[in-house]
């Protein structure tokens, strides 16, 4: 019978409520949308939409990690941006980590971000090879 497991890094920002980071079933893992925060100081990595761009995809690759995945096995993505205008910033640092592979994705404008100065969070869903 199938079963589920939660995946934990020691390397990731502790969670702000009571969810797992990433949640896997079979070869699927399916990861809780992840702030900018920086694991290793505990505050935001910037105030910009770039840099936090690159730190969420960072946690996001930390879980897929720990979890036996990558970026380039991710099937699809959601991004929740602040602010729609900071969309190109976003964007530009969403390419350059995923390299040629190209998930399906989802990119809305939210009201707010749990977390203040939070301008970026990156959920996703990949699988195990």
């Amino acid at each position: 019978m199938p079963t589920h497991r939660p995946v934990h890094d020691p390397k990731l920002p502790k969670p702000v409520g009571p969810y797992s980071p990433g949640m896997g079933f079979e070869r699927l893992v399916f990861v809780s949308g992840q702030g900018a925060t920086d694991p290793a100081t505990g505050t935001l990595a910037g105030p910009d939409a770039a840099t936090q761009t690159e730190q969420c995809l960072k946690n996001v690759q930390t879980i897929l990690r720990a979890a036996g995945s990558d970026l380039n096995h991710v099937l699809r993505c959601g991004v929740f941006l602040i602010d729609m205008n900071e969309f190109e910033q976003m964007n530009g640092v969403y390419s350059r980590m995923f390299g040629d592979h190209r998930p399906a994705r989802t990119t809305i404008q939210a009201v707010a971000l749990p977390g203040a100065g939070l301008r970026v969070e990156i959920d996703c869903i990949a699988y195990v090879p």
